[in-house]
Order: structure tokens, then sequence, then C-alpha cells
């Protein structure tokens, strides 16, 4: 065989092995530079383990993407399989490349999605910490049960350095930023360092100068606050003064919503409040026990612990709520003043109540 038909073999074997090997590669460089067809923003949830197919299929499904093989061929070729692939919120943009869309579902080393968004959890207006397990566990993947079961254990409270009274007081209602897939362990951890931010050193110079002893006296006051007024902010400071100077006077704080605390939802709709309602016998009935009770009464937002920590300065001991729809009060030094307002208040009740029947 003449030396030319011998380099003809070996040049024409060369190229039918570069075929076999480059082709695949060329056919999965192409497919990965295909795009996502969605012609607006996308949003996914990964909410249970998923493997390459099932995200494949998902995405199909939800016409982001159009041809399936493709995208399970580049995902396999990137070693993206059901361990890698981290739950959380993903946005998928218009004509995104699948070799991007299979980066941004992968596991990275801090235990995200390179892609994965955090969303907003927020919680408000929350009575306990069962209502703010509610409220969180609808925004973020975690299961409401195993959230409270979680929050009532006495390690956990432990952990932080809370009696169980006191725990409460670490959660100030607000929005955050958290990853869809934060489980409950994150979420408290999240809290802590957002109630330890919070209480920086001015906040703990003022907690000081009011003479209130730890960040949960100061929330717990401001829970009997929030109690006693959500509707008007301008009311707070003054009402904490009030409450701070009984306290510095030794005069029981004598607040409506600690026993009707005690009584759970017993009270619910009850607009004349009797003897009987507040003789009740319970740490956090502020007729019948001296100071502060042992812990919050609701989560109060962090803008009313701010009023008590810049309590205003006068010198009232008492208030009563106006007699109109106000929801304002009249505030008082002495107590035949207050006794006026008081009947003043009664009278208008019971005017309202027989309009009503």
């Amino acid at each position: 065989m003449s030396k030319r038909r011998l380099i003809f073999i070996a040049g024409v074997s060369i190229i039918i092995i570069g075929s076999f090997i480059l082709l695949p590669k060329l056919f999965l460089f192409s497919k990965s530079r295909q795009t996502t067809i969605n012609q607006t923003e996308k949003t996914v949830y990964l909410s249970e383990s998923t493997d390459l197919e099932d995200l494949a299929n998902m995405l199909f499904e939800q016409e982001i993407i159009d041809d399936i093989d493709a995208f399970i061929a580049v995902g396999d070729y990137k070693g993206i399989n059901e361990g890698s692939i981290a739950l959380g919120k993903y946005i998928i943009s218009p004509c995104v490349q699948y070799r991007n869309v299979l980066n941004g579902f992968k596991l990275n080393s801090a235990g995200n999605g390179n892609a994965e968004v955090e969303v907003d959890v927020t919680f408000n207006k929350c009575r306990d910490l069962k209502e703010l397990a509610g409220k969180a566990t609808r925004q973020i993947y975690i299961d409401s049960a195993t959230l409270i079961n979680y929050l009532q254990g006495k390690e956990v409270m432990e952990k932080y350095g809370f009696s169980a009274e006191e725990f409460p007081a670490m959660f100030l209602p607000n929005t955050y930023r958290m990853y869809y897939d934060t489980d409950e362990k994150v979420f408290v951890d999240k809290m802590a360092q957002e109630f330890k931010n919070f209480w920086n050193q001015e906040r703990k110079e003022k907690l000081k100068k009011i003479g209130l002893k730890s960040p949960s006296q100061a929330t717990t006051l401001a829970s009997i606050v929030y109690g006693e007024q959500d509707r008007i902010p301008d009311e707070w400071s003054k009402i904490a003064g009030l409450y701070l100077n009984r306290i510095q006077q030794g005069i029981k704080l004598q607040s409506d919503p600690t026993f009707k605390f005690c009584w759970g939802d017993q009270l619910n709709g009850v607009q004349r409040l009797l003897f009987e309602h507040r003789d009740i016998d319970c740490p956090y009935n502020t007729y019948k026990i001296d100071g502060l009770p042992p812990g919050p009464i609701n989560l109060p937002p962090a803008q009313v612990v701010d009023a008590v920590l810049n309590a205003e300065k006068h010198d009232y001991i008492f208030m009563m709520a106006k007699a109109d729809y106000s929801g304002c009060h009249d505030f008082a030094k002495e107590y035949a003043t207050h006794l006026n307002f008081a009947r003043k208040y009664q009278k208008w009740l019971a005017n309202e109540l027989k309009k009503q029947n």
C-alpha cells in the first residue's frame, strides 16, 4: 500500500474518531445555548426534592422550555441531579440559555440555589407565637405545626437566653427577607439576629434611663401600650410615660388588656368589662400583681418598643377612653379628674349599647 494511501486512511480515521468525540460535545454546546420560551418573568417554587427529569417536565408545563430532551441532556452533562437541585423560589427571565437556567438551580456551598431569590416574610398584629407561626408559614415553606413545636421547645428558649414567658419578646413584627425554603432553625436564628441588631448600644442606654432592666421588660411594657392603643401611634409615648410613672411610684399598672390576656379568647367581642372579669388570679393580671407581668401579652411592633424607650415625661397616672369613636384617651394626674372621665365614658357607652339593641 502506497504511503499516500496510508496517509489518506489515517486522515479519514482521525476525522471519524474526532467526529465521535466532538459531535456530541457540539450537540450539547448547541443545546446548552438554547433559550427559554417565556416572554415574561416566570416564578418557580421548588418545595420538595426534585430530580432533573421532574424539573424539566415542570418547566415544560409552565411554558418555560419547549425541549425536554435537550434540557435533560445538558443537565446530565453538567452533573445536575436530585442531590444538587436546591429547593426555593426562582424567577426565570425571558430568553435565558438552558445552561444558565440549570446553573441557577444548582446547590451552592451556602446551601442555596445559585439563582434562588429571597421572599418577603411579614408578620404583624400577632397575639402570640402561634399566630406568628401561622402568618410566617404562609410565606415560607415551613409546616406551621413544625414551627410551633420548635418555638415551644424549652431548649430553644434557653439557647437564646429567654424564659418561656419572655421568649415572644425576641420576635419583632416587621417584614424580613428570607429564602423560601428556610427551615424552623434558620427562621429562629434569623429572628435572634434581628433582635440583637435592634438592641444596639443606643437603645440599651435608653433602657437604663427609663429604669427597666432588660429588653424583655421594654417589650412587655410595649405590649401593654399596644394593647391599650393599636390605632393611634401618637399616643404610644404618652401611655408609656404613664405606666413608667406608675412603676416608679409603686402603683399597680391596672391595665385592662393584661387581665383580658388571662381570659384568652373568652372576652372577644365583650364591650363592657366588669369587676368579675378583672378579678382573675393570673400572673399577667396587673390589677393583682405589682409591676410588669412576666412577659409580653402580644407581639408589639418595633415602633412601640421605641416609643417606650422614648417615653413622654409627664405626671399622668390615669387614662380613660374618650367618650367617642376616636380611639383616643383622656389622661389625668388626679383620681377625681379620672373619675369624671370614666363616668362620662360609661354614660356614653351605655347610650351606644342602647342604640344597638
